[in-house]
């Protein structure tokens, strides 16, 4: 029996992630969406393109959750998308209702999947999912510092003239404009950028990694990304059902690491088959530190507006 990934909501990145698990030949895929037909019909389109792409995985679509039942992991990208003008953190209400009926669906049809998150605002869905679902915290974790970090790395190749390959950054903190860039620990062909770009340059795109997801809703104007959530989010369904144990940074569960406890943000970690096997816990400078603590106290006052 093939593998199973179970991905909640057929939007634009739900679409996306479905079709490059297909394409990489991870795993077979459910689309699950509420919307009547429009899964089915995304899923028989993107199985059809298999003989062509050359994947032999299959993409399902249903309105039917007990479809999920059987799913190693479960990629929820279901809600409401940011509008012009609109923060992440604006999503939380509108956004927490939904998070906690797939869960529950989840829960209900396929107990012994992991779950990762990939609707915002990222963290705070998070750990709602997490205290809804009654999972493990190494079960549940959120797509984030690697998207951000992706980004960071696209502006510094920009920058540079250089091959994106080459670059390998670090984001940390919430999935939001409080993230925290990491220039010391991003690097080009193992050259740190503090010997590459000069330090207002280096702000500048820091700024830019910051706002990078609102630049985008800005110019799509009906929408917000969606190739590179997607692409981020397979990284991590790779990772884990292929046990490669990637040091991803990811919004992973924190019991103390970095002085922060009981929260979900953005940290460096190892996701093999266990989830989130382990947390790392970097020597950071007093502004980095500070950054990261403030990030996260924002969120944690966030997490009030739903009742925890």
């Amino acid at each position: 029996m093939r593998r199973k990934v179970g991905v909640i909501g057929a939007g634009h990145v739900g679409e996306c992630t479905a079709m490059y698990l297909a394409e990489r030949n991870i795993a077979d895929v459910v689309l699950v969406d509420i919307i009547e037909d429009m899964p089915v019909g995304k899923g028989l389109d993107l199985s059809q393109a298999g003989p062509i792409r050359g994947y032999d995985c299959w993409v399902n679509g249903s309105n039917d959750f007990a479809d999920l039942k059987g799913c190693e992991m479960v990629v929820h990208t279901a809600g409401l998308p940011r509008k012009p003008g609109m923060s992440r953190e604006d999503l939380i209400t509108s956004n927490a209702d939904i998070i906690k009926s797939c869960t529950e669906k989840v829960k209900e049809y396929a107990p012994d999947a992991m779950i990762l998150m990939v609707a915002n605002p990222l963290d705070i869905m998070t750990y709602h999912s997490y205290k809804v679902s009654g999972f493990e915290s190494n079960k549940v974790f959120g797509q984030a510092g690697i998207l951000d970090s992706t980004r960071f790395r696209c502006f510094v190749a920009m920058e540079l003239g250089v091959s994106m390959n080459d670059v390998q950054a670090l984001v940390l903190g919430g999935h939001g404009d409080t993230m925290v860039p990491l220039p010391r620990y991003t690097t080009v062909g193992g050259i740190p950028i503090t010997e590459l770009i000069p330090e207002d340059r280096i702000q500048a795109i820091s700024d830019r990694t910051r706002t990078g997801g609102g630049e985008i809703v800005k110019l799509l104007k009906t929408g917000s990304a969606y190739y590179a959530p997607a692409a981020a989010t397979v990284q991590m369904v790779d990772s884990v059902l292929n046990d490669r144990r990637r040091v991803l940074p990811l919004s992973a569960h924190l019991t103390g690491q970095y002085g922060i406890n009981d929260l979900y943000i953005g940290v460096p970690a190892v996701l093999g088959a266990n989830g989130v096997e382990k947390v790392l816990e970097l020597d950071l400078s007093s502004d980095e530190l500070g950054s990261l603590q403030k990030s996260a106290g924002i969120y944690k006052d966030m997490l009030s507006v739903i009742g925890y």
